[in-house]
């Protein structure tokens, strides 16, 4: 199946998903050169290639897919899908990435939200076949929303993501298009 062109809003109960603006860049640039090492391993990047990322957002380019978490007209994380040969997964699987910029917006069900949204469009829209995510063994919070969310927790992958002068064992969970269950769909996407 032929990837949609874009992505413009999918509503949610609490969140919505939408694209970038370029006057996001100031709020997203803020959250993410603020993020804790452990929700955000790489550090927010060179900021032209953010810049870039926002721009392209709603689209997939080069296998990875940016879309703005807004809640109640703000904008409060972000969440990414990336797939296909640029990210080095099999076709059918999409890995999902989300953050919260402000750690007071966290615990209260809007990541939790955000991902159940992109993985019931991804799977709807016949992207993926499965969904997968990945965290720090340690981030407790985000597990609990992958176990929630009725993803499989798959093992631990050692050694995997460079912190610092060391390395952080991730733990990786997955959910197949036939597990999704139906109370995770999406009230409107367009």
């Amino acid at each position: 199946m032929a990837l949609p062109s874009e992505v413009r809003r999918i509503k949610g109960e609490r969140v919505n998903l939408r694209r970038f603006r370029l006057a996001d860049e100031p709020t997203v640039w803020e959250g993410r050169s603020s993020a804790e090492p452990m929700a955000l391993p790489t550090g927010p990047g060179r900021r032209s290639q953010l810049r870039k990322r926002l721009l392209a957002s709603g689209r997939f380019v080069h296998g990875s897919l940016d879309l703005a978490i807004e809640s109640n007209g703000r904008l409060i994380g972000d969440v990414q899908a990336r797939m296909g040969a640029g990210q080095r997964l099999p076709p059918g699987v999409v890995e999902l990435g989300v953050d919260l910029y402000d750690p007071d917006q966290r615990g209260k069900g809007y990541g939790a939200e955000a991902v159940a949204l992109l993985t019931t469009w991804l799977l709807e829209h016949g992207i993926a076949e499965r969904v997968q995510a990945s965290t720090a063994v340690g981030n407790l919070p985000m597990r609990r929303v992958l176990d929630k969310l009725g993803f499989t927790f798959e093992g631990v992958m050692r050694g995997f993501m460079p912190v610092g002068a060391g390395r952080e064992d991730f733990a990786l969970y997955g959910v197949t298009k036939a597990e999704w269950r139906a109370p995770h769909r999406v009230a409107q996407s367009r």
